[in-house]
């Protein structure tokens, strides 16, 4: 059943490399400690064995699904916690054999034997499956957690009353009334047509039965300075991405390229945000320039994602690249940058991306890459399309075209990880949004053959005929073409 999600549900502040594999399994572990401490009490926990299941079995390493789980264990917050210290505290895991849950109570944890890879099994709900086995004193629980991408995690009936399928997320996909709700293109015009208002102003009507005008600015304010602040640690990364691949980051030479200075002259520490970004709008309108640039946004920011930094979800950590880098186009180079700008940005690419959670995926496992950078360029060219005083209309064709160009993209993360192709895919993704923006303003859509919910529906019916081994399993595609360790980077 269709359910309102709240901008705050499509774009979360969270941990990389992957929402599904990373945040979705984190954000559930921490919820299954919630569960047995209100039902059973921590301190009755005696063992704990964690199950891993299909995508989240073949993938699990190279997404560092494991990692997530184990910091899931110990209560760490994936919006908080210190990115740099994951490593070291997975490392102590292992090391001593014992785990310290929600940070209180000590239990050995034999990570070889406790944490289990189910490869050749599946759950039949959905790919990403995890089974977490409690031995309590008097007895023994299992709960049974999906991640169906984006960082949203379900769960199967228990004992406590929670029933299959439905969303446990902490900030409410919900049976909320809202003003205007939506579950098509047709219903969000109808909204358009009665009221007069953009879809930036419908959805922030809807946001408001949630939370205030002042938390709902704060929040957006958030997203956007995570965004930006992974953006600009990502040009001022240098080395080599972990996992094995030998990738080098491109986003800090092109970044000191395009500025014409030496590598060893910028210094996060010294050159101020605003002052990188006047550098870059005062480098010109040169076309070649502009492409550069962006993808050089989207580089860095999954680059960062690669390395366990802290990203937000856009509609997933994959895709993470696409929206923040259309985002930084028009600020930098279309005169967008004021507050009230990059808040309609984000309302409108939350609308599209409704759309299609409701009506498809954005689950990789589910759907392929269509499912992810397909949808973040939906998303960024519908936001972009408003931005640029387009109407209704052609905000939401803006969406149809860019997804109706990425039908059929297959998931085959080389090696598991999210890398190659994956980080290029977001500069492609994020030209492909800008591209399909000035194609919708330049058009009538009432002359379109192709409405957003048709190609929606596509992207569902290409998603249920994909074979299994090109939706994010690394048994197809480049997966299989690129020995790990010999892959050009």
């Amino acid at each position: 059943m269709e359910k309102f999600i709240s901008v705050f549900d499509m774009f979360k502040i969270g941990v990389g490399p992957s929402s599904s594999h990373t945040l979705g399994p984190w954000l559930a572990a921490k919820h299954m400690m919630k569960r047995v401490s209100d039902l059973s009490g921590i301190n009755n926990i005696n063992a704990l064995h964690v199950y891993l299941y299909g995508s989240l079995a073949k993938t699990g390493n190279g997404h560092g699904t494991d990692t997530a789980i184990l910091m899931g264990l110990q209560g760490e917050d994936p919006v908080t916690t210190d990115t740099r210290l994951i490593a070291q505290k997975v490392q102590s895991i292992k090391d001593t054999q014992n785990i310290l849950l929600n940070g209180v109570h000590p239990i050995t944890f034999d990570y070889n034997n406790h944490l289990v890879f189910l490869k050749d099994k599946s759950l039949p709900y959905h790919p990403n499956a995890m089974q977490f086995v409690v031995e309590l004193k008097d007895a023994v629980k299992t709960y049974t957690y999906y991640s169906v991408g984006g960082g949203f995690i379900e769960t199967e009936a228990s004992e406590d009353g929670l029933e299959l399928g439905k969303i446990i997320e902490d900030k409410k996909e919900t049976n909320i009334e809202v003003p205007f709700n939506f579950f098509s293109t047709n219903d969000l015009i109808h909204w358009c047509i009665k009221t007069g208002l953009p879809i930036s102003d419908i959805v922030r009507e809807n946001e408001k039965q949630l939370h205030s005008e002042h938390a709902l600015e704060e929040g957006l304010d958030r997203l956007w300075k995570t965004m930006l602040d992974c953006i600009y640690k990502g040009v001022h990364a240098n080395g080599i991405l972990p996992g094995g691949l030998q990738v080098h980051r491109r986003a800090s030479d092109l970044n000191t390229k395009l500025l014409k200075i030496k590598n060893e002259d910028i210094n996060a520490d010294t050159q101020t945000m605003e002052a990188w970004m006047q550098q870059i709008q005062s480098g010109g309108g040169d076309f070649s320039y502009i492409l550069d640039w962006v993808s050089c946004f989207a580089l860095a920011v999954n680059e960062e994602n690669a390395s366990f930094g802290r990203v937000v979800t856009a509609p997933t950590n994959g895709a993470a690249g696409v929206i923040p880098a259309v985002l930084m186009y028009a600020i930098n180079f279309c005169n967008k940058g004021s507050q009230q700008d990059i808040h309609k940005f984000l309302l409108t690419a939350n609308a599209i991306g409704i759309l299609f959670k409701n009506g498809a995926t954005i689950s990789a496992a589910m759907g392929g890459c269509q499912a992810e950078i397909g949808v973040s360029s939906a998303m960024a060219a519908a936001g972009l399309t408003e931005l640029l005083g387009g109407n209704q209309r052609q905000v939401l064709m803006a969406g149809e075209i860019a997804m109706e160009h990425h039908l059929g993209l297959t998931c085959d993360p080389v090696g598991g990880l999210v890398q190659i192709p994956c980080i290029e895919r977001n500069t492609m993704g994020a030209i492909k949004a800008i591209t399909a923006a000035q194609l919708a303003l330049q058009s009538k859509p009432d002359y379109a053959l192709v409405s957003l919910d048709k190609v929606i529906h596509t992207m569902w019916q290409t998603a249920l005929d994909m074979n299994v081994k090109y939706k994010e399993t690394a048994d197809g595609g480049l997966a299989t073409q690129i020995p790990i360790g010999l892959a050009e980077c």
